[in-house]
């Protein structure tokens, strides 16, 4: 009850009571921070709350009030002056208390949270994958329905209203998008349209069907992965995330999701759900087409058998009406329905004819429409034995043949009309010649001719009415005569192709079956292949996760079920690989699979991760000793040198441990960590086993803190350069800047970059960080150099790796309106070892600019007196280690190699700048060398350009 007395004149018992309810209603870790500064405001106290680290001295004038639910973090009351009233420390105390419980609580309601959260995500993904299959097994649906089926499906997953489908075809190198919806996109492919992938060559389409890997990010974030190397095709999104289809690795798709809303942006989790969810849908596509390409062939074949059919009843049917007509024939009709064959019946006309009238010399002439040439199938004749085929010309046969109508001529007749031009003398001039066309169908298709050759044999109006009338039996006779043999033709054509077709049906049926036991088998390997390494007949990281997920499942249930998982890295396979090649590798890495599956026991699991990583999963160990002696075993075994061919290979490995403890919710967290314990065994000195404890999740959660900062800094431009003035050393006087990279941190304060550019590079924000800083300097460049000063900035190798540097800084001169005289480009001698001759283009082109080179920390690396005269540089800068060694008297080393450079650079006519001057005697003995220019604490420290502009010393 002592707690509730008024500890001031103002206090109130109300307060206590309101700080209470707050307290318990806060939502947040800042919202309890802020609850308690009232609470020592109330209470009188002139201090501030801070947080500290656990491991961090308590402060001396100061009380810790509160611990984060992790223990990683406590929150602490600093005073200054005297201290306060017990009874109002005590008050704190208890205060302090409540508020670490409502920071559990917190704690608590978020892990419950993310625990909902992933059940949700795994039901939804469940209900996708039964969609998938059953869109796949529905047969009623058409291609583009199933398309906008599967369109929905995802959607239902994440944002996917910009969503589209690529097929791409190897055999014709060309890709289709049979499913496009864009809502910005005015021009979509067609889906049936084959577009050769050269015409997408460089775009982000292109790039995912190269690769058996996702891609996702921003524009800027992809043109960084793929090293600029892309070219934007159609409209540009905010975000995009695209996820290849795969058959037996190899790229045969590709599914693309894409935002243009500013606030919608896809994560990493995203990226593994749609690269899930696709594979299925692949499953799904194929199958279709399976499934489709059959019903097409079905229904070929089956309106194939149509026609014939319809044909056949055709022919029927004309065989039926020439049987009809049969009847009212005369014997002329009667001799094409008997004779064997059309020579016969042919002659058995000429008998005929020649029982009517004088037909010794008689021929049949007939005309191909096709190739206008006439042919006399049947020809008797006196003189002309023999009538070869000819080109439709200007005959006597011809002229018939042309006009439709009978001709009786005589030769005067002939004369008559060869010089009207109508014909042209062909063969033997007969003394009297009569000829009837046959027609049929109304046009004429022959002629029916008879001549004679003496005055005794000559031919009358009743003959040629006579010749007419069997020359329209004739006619139809030949026609009846060609129907029959076309009709046996086609019952033989008709009986021949459904033989071909009903074994070709036999066949395809033959063929489905072999399919389908086919993919029943590729299907079974597939699985296989799925959860199996290819070169090392291992499990693979997915059956690796299943049973680890499995044996997490068994220790929370019951903990005594204890587990290991080791993460095994050899020593030095890059080494290996490069020097006796991957052939060997692969047999070093097939007979490390094998030696260390022969350490284990049979329950326990070996899985291939990829490269040179392996991971074993220990069960029913006792204690964290058993997995060492485990560790151990392993690694003396492969100490023992591997016979692989003629050469003796020796390697070594180096083992992270991880166990299982409540925390963990996920089967990779535990690899995740004990990868960690692997690279502190290598930090520790290789060829050893090392356990994952709280020091490494400590530090993985600081490195994984620093990382989500340094992009959030990025977004909000919290990286800001500082100037540090470059000096005369006779009088002090200004004559440029270095401008230095720090970080203005919201809760740590201004950083340094050895604070966090180690991380910077690795997360591969560093050459985002070095853009941002150039385009601040660019803007306060002016103004600080003046008419006759410089600004220098620091270029990294890492981005001489551009070859279009030079251009990008040049560019950069020429938007902000900066003489390129007032930028100085400072690189160290790394720099220049990379891609010499590409480094030393960019320099150049930079120095005929104007721009000023100056080569920074000389000295200290490889030191080549051939860069000085190989590279336009104008400027040394002389390594703080050299400064740091002058002594106030006499000679040494330092001095030597300080007075050396300043003699090489005064030669070669280059600019000295020391670095690092922070007394009095440094800035003498430089002035004594010979060194008119420095740098250091002694003059001023890195400020904002604000504050030079302003006018400080």
């Amino acid at each position: 009850m002592s707690l509730l007395r008024p500890v001031s004149a103002g206090w109130q018992p109300t307060v206590l009571r309101d700080a209470v309810e707050q307290l318990f209603a806060a939502p947040d870790a800042a919202s309890v921070v802020e609850i308690c500064e009232a609470m020592v405001a109330e209470c009188g106290i002139a201090g501030r709350l801070d947080w500290r680290m656990p491991d961090e001295a308590p402060p001396a004038q100061g009380l810790d009030l509160a611990e984060d639910a992790h223990g990683l973090r406590v929150l602490s009351l600093h005073w200054e002056g005297e201290p306060p009233h017990p009874a109002v420390r005590e008050l704190l105390t208890w205060f302090g208390r409540l508020a670490s419980v409502r920071l559990r609580q917190q704690s608590e309601t978020s892990r419950l949270y993310e625990a909902i959260s992933r059940l949700a995500l795994a039901e939804r993904l469940q209900r996708a994958l039964y969609a998938i299959a059953e869109q796949a097994a529905n047969v009623h649906t058409d291609m583009a329905q199933m398309l906008r089926e599967l369109h929905g499906i995802v959607g239902s997953l994440m944002y996917a209203e910009n969503f589209y489908i690529a097929l791409y075809d190897e055999a014709h190198d060309s890709v289709r998008f049979p499913y496009y919806v864009d809502t910005v996109d005015t021009a979509p492919p067609a889906p049936d349209v084959r577009i050769p992938l050269k015409e997408l060559e460089h775009s982000l389409t292109w790039h995912l069907l190269r690769r058996t890997q996702p891609l996702m990010g921003s524009f800027e974030e992809l043109a960084a992965q793929l090293e600029e190397r892309f070219q934007p095709i159609g409209p540009a999104c905010t975000y995009w995330l695209g996820v290849p289809l795969l058959r037996d690795q190899r790229t045969v798709g590709a599914i693309v999701v894409q935002s243009y809303r500013a606030d919608t942006f896809y994560t990493a989790q995203d990226g593994e759900l749609l690269n899930y969810v696709a594979q299925h849908i692949q499953a799904a596509l194929e199958r279709r087409q399976a499934q489709t390409e059959l019903e097409r062939r079905v229904a070929e074949r089956t309106a194939a058998l149509r026609e014939t059919n319809r044909v056949l009843r055709q022919q029927v049917l004309q065989r039926q009406r020439g049987e009809r007509l049969q009847a009212a024939l005369f014997r002329i009709a009667e001799l094409a329905n008997h004779s064997e064959s059309l020579d016969d019946f042919y002659a058995e006309v000429h008998r005929v004819i020649g029982g009517l009238l004088y037909a010794r010399n008689f021929y049949i002439a007939l005309l191909d429409e096709a190739t206008q040439l006439l042919t006399f199938p049947y020809s008797v004749d006196e003189i002309d034995s023999n009538r070869a085929p000819r080109r439709h010309g200007r005959g006597v046969t011809e002229y018939v043949l042309r006009h439709g109508k009978p001709l009786l001529a005589a030769p005067a007749d002939i004369e008559q009309l060869v010089a009207q031009g109508e014909i042209a003398h062909v063969g033997a001039t007969a003394v009297c010649w009569l000829g009837v066309p046959l027609k049929a169908g109304g046009r004429s298709v022959g002629v029916l001719a008879v001549q004679s050759y003496s005055s005794e044999h000559t031919y009358n109006t009743r003959d040629q009415e006579l010749l007419t009338f069997v020359g329209y039996h004739v006619a139809n006779a030949l026609q009846r005569k060609h129907s029959a043999e076309s009709l046996k033709q086609a019952y033989t054509s008709l009986e021949r192709r459904v033989a071909e077709r009903t074994r070709a049906l036999a066949l395809a049926n033959r063929d489905l079956r072999e399919q389908i036991a086919e993919r029943e088998r590729v299907e079974r390997r597939l699985k296989y292949e799925t959860l199996h390494d290819s070169l090392t007949g291992l499990p693979n990281r997915t059956l690796l996760l299943q049973r680890l997920e499995q044996a997490l499942q068994r220790y929370q249930a019951n903990p005594l079920e204890l587990f290991a998982v080791l993460f095994i890295d050899l020593d030095r396979f890059k080494v290996i690989n490069d020097s006796v090649g991957h052939l060997v590798g692969d047999d070093l890495l097939f007979q490390v699979g094998g030696r260390v599956r022969a350490c284990l026991k049979t329950r326990d699991v070996v899985a291939r991760l990829g490269g040179d990583e392996f991971a074993v999963l220990l069960e029913g160990i006792r204690d964290a000793g058993n997995a060492r002696q485990v560790a151990e075993r392993i690694i003396g075994e492969l100490q023992v040198p591997f016979r692989l061919g003629a050469k003796e290979i020796f390697t070594s490995a180096s083992i992270g441990i991880a166990l299982p403890s409540p925390h963990y919710q996920r089967a990779e967290e535990l690899l995740r960590d004990a990868d960690a314990a692997m690279y502190n065994a290598k930090d520790q000195g290789r060829h050893r086993a090392a356990l994952f404890d709280d020091r490494l999740r400590r530090e993985a959660l600081s490195l994984l803190e620093m990382e989500g900062d340094l992009r959030r800094a990025l977004a909000r431009n919290e990286f800001v350069p500082f100037y540090q003035p470059v000096v005369a050393l006779a009088d002090g006087r200004v004559v440029g800047y270095e401008a230095l990279l720090r970080w203005n941190h919201p809760e740590r304060g201004l950083l340094a970059p050895g604070e966090f550019l180690a991380v910077a590079e690795e997360s591969g924000c560093a050459e985002s960080i070095d853009r941002q800083m150039f385009t601040q300097v660019m803007t306060k460049l002016p103004a600080l150099a003046g008419a006759n000063g410089f600004v220098s900035i620091n270029v990294s190798a890492r981005h001489f790796r551009l070859p279009d540097l030079d251009s990008r800084l040049l560019d950069l001169l020429r938007r902000h309106g900066v003489a390129p005289r007032s930028l100085r480009v400072e690189v160290t001698e790394n720099a220049l070892l990379d891609n010499p001759a590409q480094v030393k283009r960019i320099l150049e082109n930079l120095r005929t600019h104007g721009v000023g080179i100056a080569l920074d920390d000389f000295g200290t690396g490889y030191s080549s007196l051939s860069y000085l005269h190989q590279y336009p540089f104008d400027t040394l800068k002389i390594d703080r280690s050299f400064i740091n060694g002058l002594p106030d008297h006499g000679e040494n080393q330092s001095v030597a190699v300080v007075r050396a450079i300043q003699v090489l650079a005064d030669s070669m006519r280059m600019q000295v700048i020391a670095e690092g001057i922070e007394n009095e005697h440094q800035r003498r003995r430089l002035l004594e060398l010979g060194c008119r220019y420095a740098q250091g604490f002694l003059f001023a420290r890195p400020q904002p350009a604000e504050v030079w502009l302003e006018g400080a010393p």
